[in-house]
């Protein structure tokens, strides 16, 4: 395949300055305003970007701000059928290993809805996920480890979540502090936003075409 065929995105190993905040999560979320926004890489490509995502970082774990905007209907969301449903996928290896092509255990995968969750599917919904060909699953998790709130909006939402240290195999911000890190936004309405690459190349399963996140100090 040409250059001209690849995405631009798949050309470059491209670095993202995740900052520091010593508090990342209270009942309300995460609130993180917006010096914590990574850039968005499919702007590159001139590919429309319906979300926002903000990221920090603490030894208590990543936190994550998700602005969601241009909808015109409400998301489709069911805790049933995560993949299936309108949200936000992160992958994260605590190692930013990028000469691999499986998942080891310390890879992860996450996925977080606005609703679909409850009696009445209107509770946000916050779920680990297996990575498809993955050499070795990381350890498992507990549910609280994973903490997720939903704002609607006029025209979207906003998605604040949490992931904690303990659910993130290998953490370790001192010995490691680059992390391998892409993100999806699906939805039905909006269609697809990735950090990275996106379809049709295997970004879901596919270390090396991930991002690093860098976790910026505080000076």
């Amino acid at each position: 395949m040409s250059d001209s065929l690849l995405p631009k995105r798949f050309l470059y190993r491209f670095s993202l300055p995740c900052l520091y905040r010593k508090s990342l999560w209270t009942d309300q979320g995460a609130a993180l305003d917006a010096k914590f926004r990574l850039v968005g890489l499919a702007e590159l490509e001139g590919r429309s970007m319906p979300a926002e995502v903000r990221a920090a970082w603490s030894e208590d774990g990543l936190a994550f701000s998700v602005l969601v905007q241009g909808k015109q209907q409400p998301p489709w969301c069911r805790a049933s059928k995560p993949e299936d449903s309108d949200g936000v996928q992160l992958w994260v290896d605590t190692r930013d290993v990028h000469d691999v092509h499986r998942a080891s255990r310390f890879c992860h995968r996450f996925i977080f809805l606005p609703s679909g969750g409850g009696n009445r599917l209107d509770r946000p919904v916050a779920q680990w996920l297996p990575i498809n060909r993955a050499k070795e699953h990381p350890r498992a998790i507990r549910p609280e480890s994973l903490q997720v709130v939903s704002k609607p909006q006029e025209a979207g939402y906003v998605l604040d979540v949490f992931i904690a240290a303990e659910a993130l195999t290998g953490f370790d911000p001192q010995e490691h502090p680059r992390l391998g890190f892409t993100y999806a936004l699906v939805d039905r309405e909006l269609g697809e936003q990735t950090l990275g690459v996106g379809s049709p190349m295997p970004y879901e399963e596919d270390p090396s075409l991930w991002a690093t996140l860098e976790l910026v100090r505080p000076g």
